[in-house]
């Protein structure tokens, strides 16, 4: 089966095999229709969880038996972290998510963020590696996390800062969006290629040279 990485809340969750990492994306909370992604090494069968965003049960059917290292958020807000304490206390996972934004996150779940990770750090598990870049704007601390594919092309994970058709929203805060755009542009439309695909925090995917027309209408909007 081709991977479409189009997926809905109850529906079957999609999966992408490289050579070196599996990625299997599902929907969860038909209100919100989070996606929640489970990262594994090929090489070791170890596992990490972007986002714990809601449906435990259904995060715990994609985890299976597999050796769950780590859960990483990629933004505070609310609607990415409610099943993060149920999850980690049935895999006794590391907790990581941005500097500026693990306190809220403890605030919010309860959960101690083990791992405060800054732009640049190195996210591993198994013979993988996840290159954190931080975006800011959506929230202060959101992160995007970059699997650099060495026989392949790369792959982002953007939580709520890119989505196909525009960057996060930023809630009429001008600076804000100007903060948000400026590092979506800087720090991941020029430095990566066309054919790098992207993973959201809701909806479907894309890649970077299907949006990247239109950046400057982006700009102009304001959104």
């Amino acid at each position: 089966m081709t991977y479409t990485g189009e997926v809905t809340p109850g529906g079957t969750p999609d999966t992408r095999e490289l050579q070196h990492l599996i990625i299997t994306k599902v929907a969860v909370d038909p209100q919100m229709s989070n996606n929640a992604y489970v990262l594994r090494c090929r090489a070791t069968d170890e596992q990490v969880l972007i986002d714990a965003a809601a449906e435990p049960e259904t995060i715990a059917r994609i985890l299976g038996d597999g050796r769950t290292t780590k859960v990483i958020t990629t933004h505070q807000h609310w609607d990415h972290h409610r099943a993060l304490a149920d999850v980690v206390s049935s895999t006794g996972a590391v907790t990581v998510a941005g500097e500026p934004d693990a306190d809220a996150i403890t605030e919010q779940t309860e959960v101690t963020v083990d791992d405060r990770v800054e732009h640049g750090d190195l996210i591993e598990f198994g013979d993988v590696r996840l290159e954190v870049i931080r975006i800011t704007g959506h929230t202060p601390g959101s992160i995007c996390l970059l699997y650099d594919d060495p026989d392949g092309t790369p792959h982002l994970f953007t939580g709520d800062s890119l989505f196909p058709g525009g960057v996060g929203n930023t809630f009429g805060d001008g600076d804000a969006f100007v903060s948000l755009i400026n590092d979506v542009e800087e720090r991941i439309f020029k430095r990566l290629p066309d054919e790098t695909w992207f993973y959201p925090g809701h909806g479907n995917d894309s890649q970077l040279g299907v949006e990247r027309p239109q950046l400057a209408e982006w700009r102009e909007r304001g959104w």
